[in-house]
């Protein structure tokens, strides 16, 4: 089944912490202060991440999930 997810290009993501601020679902977390890393299980794909993010590196996208 495809649902909505937050992606995060990891190699370019500055590790501001805003995503992660502005999750309604704690679903973003900054992994070890180096990029922002989803919990696919909690993402519902609002977008909230992808339009608060100021590197533009999140993209709400359509992924195979169980």
């Amino acid at each position: 089944m495809l649902k909505k997810k937050a992606v995060v290009d990891k190699s370019y993501c500055v590790a501001c912490g805003q995503c992660e601020k502005h999750c309604p679902l704690n679903a973003i977390s900054i992994f070890k202060g180096l990029y922002a890393e989803v919990n696919l299980s909690k993402c519902i794909g609002c977008g909230k991440c992808e339009r608060i993010c100021p590197a533009s590196i999140i993209e709400i996208t359509n992924l195979e999930v169980n």
